[in-house]
């Protein structure tokens, strides 16, 4: 009797464990399902992409000979550090990212701090910074080369007014990649604005009127209130900016073509011009790798940096 009590009493609970677990089967299984074209897409648009990078970049593969493909080990890594051309898309990347990501953050901070104030204007000044940011790239870039025409351009009409001869900006290994820098600032700090706006929301009032209670003038706010409040945005924005940085391309595509001189040629660049042009998949395959990797590491070091 006593044995067939237990039974009794321990079948509801069983039933129950029983119950519970065929729903958390179903729920990991829906989950599966809904998350199975996401990780289809992934994996051929990103993961595979990838793999296919590391295969090719160990092989001589000529897209013209797609049949022709032949192992030849480190060569291309080899051909690649003896290149001079490399060297010197790294150093101009290298360049355009040190210049434009603290100078593109800085002026984005302080346009979110103008816009975040409780002035009828600042909504206007939301929609004027940021539509640059919702622009085509390849239009804005074709509309800063004729700003920077060495003839007609508009910039150039403006300094002469102050007596500063014309410049040739673009056309000019000195001036030709910080040209592009200050476009790519004016084009993307809308995009960092934002970012920093949605912070700065986020900001407690209590801690600026504890300040003006203390006495703090505009600095001491921004110093001791704002920056540490909005520190992970900070960072957040830093990485992204520099991976975005990183990936320079349109703008010198389409305004020097890698010009004058290779003095705007970058990492993508070269990468695009042996890939697409010059047909070297093999090649193109082992940049792709290193700027995979130099990407990689920057960015772990910038998050150190950020974290300590």
């Amino acid at each position: 009797m006593l044995n067939t009590d237990v039974g009794k009493n321990m079948n509801p609970v069983m039933k129950k464990n029983k119950g519970q677990l065929t729903y958390k089967r179903q729920q990991k299984i829906l989950g599966v399902l809904f998350s199975l074209p996401a990780l289809v897409l992934m994996f051929t648009f990103l993961i595979l992409p990838v793999i296919l990078a590391f295969t090719y970049s160990f092989m001589s593969y000529n897209m013209l000979n797609p049949d022709g493909k032949t192992f030849i080990g480190l060569d291309n890594y080899v051909r690649l550090f003896q290149d001079q051309i490399f060297f010197t898309s790294l150093k101009n990347t290298l360049y355009f990212t040190v210049l434009v990501v603290p100078l593109q953050c800085g002026v984005a901070l302080v346009l979110a701090i103008l816009v975040n104030k409780k002035v009828k204007a600042a909504s206007l000044g939301r929609v004027f910074f940021f539509s640059p940011v919702v622009t085509s790239m390849v239009v804005v870039a074709i509309l800063w080369t004729f700003l920077f025409n060495v003839d007609s351009g508009l910039i150039n009409s403006v300094l002469n007014v102050f007596g500063i001869p014309n410049q040739p900006f673009l056309l000019s290994p000195d001036q030709a990649m910080n040209s592009i820098i200050f476009m790519s600032i004016w084009q993307a700090a809308g995009f960092q604005m934002m970012i920093f706006l949605a912070g700065l929301k986020d900001v407690p009032e209590t801690l600026y009127e504890a300040a003006d209670i203390d006495g703090a003038n505009a600095w001491q706010k921004f110093r001791n209130v704002t920056l540490p409040s909005i520190q992970h945005v900070t960072g957040f924005v830093l990485i992204i900016t520099t991976i975005q940085a990183f990936r320079l391309f349109i703008q010198p595509y389409v305004m020097t073509n890698g010009g004058p001189s290779n003095s705007t040629k970058t990492l993508v660049f070269m990468l695009y011009e042996n890939g697409f042009q010059f047909r070297d998949v093999g090649y193109s395959s082992a940049i792709a790798v290193v700027f995979f990797l130099v990407v990689i590491i920057t960015s772990l070091i910038l998050k150190k940096i950020l974290k300590q």
